[in-house]
């Protein structure tokens, strides 16, 4: 599913125009369907009050084509007019059906009365046009609403498209934008849907088909990782298969301090299917990891003090190369100077297996300037915010506001595959293609999920998958097994040992409907 800009949206909106698909038309089915999932979120509406919220353009009159289906379909309805609409036909059908219709700025009095009887809101005031400040009456009604909703939880808010005064291009808010409990984008899902601080006043987002032609939005290359395409990209697995049909891993990982990420990483790849998993982990680890770790082979490395791997362990690694599809190279290893010399060192072997790098591999890339242009393997790089901004040599919070162009600009520029991580992760592609992830999940912001998530990816490459393909499903899997620990348990208290029964789990939802 394609995410557009505002800027897109509104050439879409065009290309309609040109192909014989006029406003009135996307309109009238925008409007029902917002009604549509007003229905099915309020369940009974004969017994419900709504007050849809009209403003300017488009995204005010799919709300009165909204306000007339609901009305049609027995609930009812009322409309605040926020601005003025002369010669709408949309308004004027609302008027035939003697809906009430409130100007705000004259009667404010009225519209708080009807208000406050209302169980439901439904903001149509502005959709994904450029972000403007909110004034005057949109500002005043607005805040009504607010207040209502903070005193008297169970009011529910339902946006049009997006929450009015939320940026469609960058998720900036306005202070008057409301805090919606359901947010239904039309035709494809919009950028700011996904960035912060516009996202926490999302609320549940459903995208409805309003009738844009698909291949009108073939030219956008940023994508929802959406269950369709996760069900189409999972690895086959055949009758007559043996463990070399699903692929070979090798898992350099874990030191003194970090003997966890070593156990995790490599879990998360056999968890996903990966044929057989090797960890490459100081010597001294290896029985204690091995009272844990029973389905892995193991490759004892040599160790410059107890529970550090050393310089010479990256030749050990080397030699092991041809007898593997994917080396995931850094979980835990520490940034001790032998363990960096040993990361750099393996960077620069020959016939270099495709590479999954995580924690202290970033860490240790970050001091070698221009490493991409020594490291040509195909590489999956999986950093979190803070290892992002040392590989960039910028601040964090440059990353974080502009997560998706920089993920897209640095694959272009390094040619590797990049997974943000974070509230909806964020995967590039050296191709200029990126993915989003659907999942804002708090839960997983814990120590250890990203060594789930980078094994996952690594497992999943093992089986033949290419890198973009195979960290696209990695994050959607990761983050589907976050939401199954998330209804039993909640969001506080998730382990990430808590994920790895749940991979399995979350393939097998998608192999359902297969």
């Amino acid at each position: 599913m394609k995410i557009v800009t505002s800027d897109q949206m509104r050439q879409i909106d065009q290309a309609c125009a040109e192909f014989g698909l006029p406003s009135s038309v996307l309109m009238e089915n925008a409007g029902k369907a917002i009604a549509e999932e007003v229905r099915h979120s309020l369940n009974n509406l004969n017994r419900q009050h709504i007050l849809v919220l009209i403003g300017p353009g488009n995204n005010g009159g799919d709300g009165l084509v909204a306000a007339r289906h609901l009305h049609d379909w027995g609930a009812r309805v009322s409309v605040c007019l926020c601005s003025d609409r002369k010669d709408d036909s949309n308004l004027e059908q609302v008027r035939q059906r003697g809906i009430t219709c409130v100007a705000a700025s004259e009667n404010l009095a009225e519209f708080e009365e009807l208000l406050s009887s209302a169980s439901c809101v439904v903001d149509a005031l502005f959709g994904s046009g450029k972000l403007r400040p909110l004034q005057d009456i949109f500002q005043t009604v607005l805040n009504k609403v607010g207040e209502v909703k903070e005193k008297h939880g169970a009011l529910d808010i339902i946006a049009a498209d997006l929450p009015s005064g939320l940026g469609a291009d960058d998720g900036a808010v306005d202070p008057a934008c409301l805090h919606a409990d359901r947010t239904v984008t039309l035709g494809f899902p919009k950028l700011g849907l996904f960035c912060f601080p516009g996202a926490e006043r999302v609320g549940t987002l459903s995208t409805v088909d309003i009738g844009i032609p698909d291949h009108l939005a073939d030219h956008i290359t940023t994508e929802l990782i959406t269950t369709d395409w996760t069900r189409t990209a999972l690895p086959n697995r055949p009758l007559n298969a043996n463990k070399g049909s699903f692929g070979r891993v090798l898992v350099a990982a874990g030191s003194v301090n970090y003997i966890g990420a070593a156990y995790l990483a490599c879990s998360g790849a056999i968890r996903v299917g990966a044929g057989l998993v090797t960890l490459a982990t100081p010597g001294s680890l290896q029985p204690i990891l091995a009272a844990k770790l029973t389905e892995t082979t193991y490759l004892p490395l040599p160790e410059s003090q107890p529970g550090i791997v050393a310089l010479e362990a990256a030749d050990v690694v080397g030699q092991q190369f041809d007898q593997y599809h994917v080396l995931l190279l850094g979980c835990g290893l520490g940034q001790r100077q032998s363990a960096m010399k040993f990361v750099s060192s393996v960077f620069l072997k020959p016939e270099l297996p495709t590479l999954v790098l995580d924690a202290d591999a970033l860490n240790t890339l970050a001091r070698i300037p221009n490493w991409w242009q020594e490291l040509t393997a195909d590489a999956i790089l999986t950093p979190h915010p803070g290892e992002m901004a040392r590989l960039c040599g910028v601040s964090v919070a440059e990353v974080q506001a502009d997560r998706l162009s920089i993920a897209r600009q640095k694959a272009r520029e390094w040619r590797k595959t990049i997974v943000l991580k974070g509230a909806y992760t964020v995967v590039a592609a050296p191709d200029g293609h990126c993915r989003i992830s659907p999942v804002a999940n708090p839960g997983l912001a814990s120590a250890g999920t990203g060594d789930v998530l980078s094994g996952a990816i690594a497992g999943l490459a093992a089986q033949g998958m290419p890198p973009f393909a195979a960290a696209c499903l990695g994050v959607y899997l990761h983050g589907a097994a976050g939401e199954m620990i998330r209804d039993m348990l909640g969001d506080a208290g998730m382990a990430a040992s808590d994920l790895l029964p749940a991979l399995p789990l979350a393939i097998r939802e998608l192999k359902k409907d297969k």
